[in-house]
């Protein structure tokens, strides 16, 4: 099962705590987690989502880019 979740107009402390929270309530069988951060109006929300040291989970194995650069896909361990 794949989720998604949009992060637009988010300032980026919000947009970690509600994927933080998308992520620790996302069901055990939940594969993956679709993050749609945009690209045009700037890239606090996409840098975060991407980088490995800044979303506390334990359950995100690895992330995934597109050829959509306003997306990127939260690999997680069921």
């Amino acid at each position: 099962m794949e989720r998604e979740i949009d992060l637009h107009g988010m300032s980026e402390r919000d947009a970690k705590k509600t994927l933080e929270r998308f992520i620790a309530d996302a069901p055990a069988d939940c594969k993956a987690i679709r993050v749609i951060h945009g690209h045009r109006h700037g890239d606090a929300i996409a840098r975060m989502v991407r980088d490995p040291n800044a979303l506390r989970s334990r359950r995100i194995v690895r992330r995934k880019y597109s050829k959509n650069p306003g997306e990127t896909v939260l690999i997680l361990d069921v």
